[in-house]
């Protein structure tokens, strides 16, 4: 699920990302960047689990992004942020428990890119 968050797009996922889910979250994805947003989220809090496809959807999302772009990612509990942190990717892109913690950051500026 896509969802604006005064001019912060948020994209919701839920259940398991894996070979079967990933096509419709890369499509999500997608759909946002098309519009050229001034910051991403992707809040993982409703994901139970999160498989290698999922974590180079992440990366490759930050890549791919603008530098103009900011980009976090909502993870909790050990099936989103143990995988993330495992692999490194929690010092790639910032990382936050809740939703409102991300928004918190993206309105007060305080990502590093």
């Amino acid at each position: 699920m896509v969802a604006d968050h005064d001019g912060v797009s948020v994209v919701s996922v839920s259940g398991e990302i894996d070979l079967v889910t990933a096509p419709a979250l890369e499509q999500a994805i997608g759909a946002v960047l098309a519009d050229s947003p001034t910051a991403l989220v992707i809040d993982l809090s409703g994901v139970e689990f999160l498989g290698s496809v999922g974590l180079k959807i992440l990366a490759s999302t930050y890549e791919k992004l603008d530098k103009s772009i900011e980009f976090a990612v909502v993870a909790r509990g050990p099936a989103t942020r143990r995988p993330i942190h495992l692999t490194g990717l929690d010092k790639t892109f910032a990382m936050y428990p809740t939703l409102d913690d991300a928004l918190t950051a993206v309105r007060d500026g305080k990502f590093n890119r």
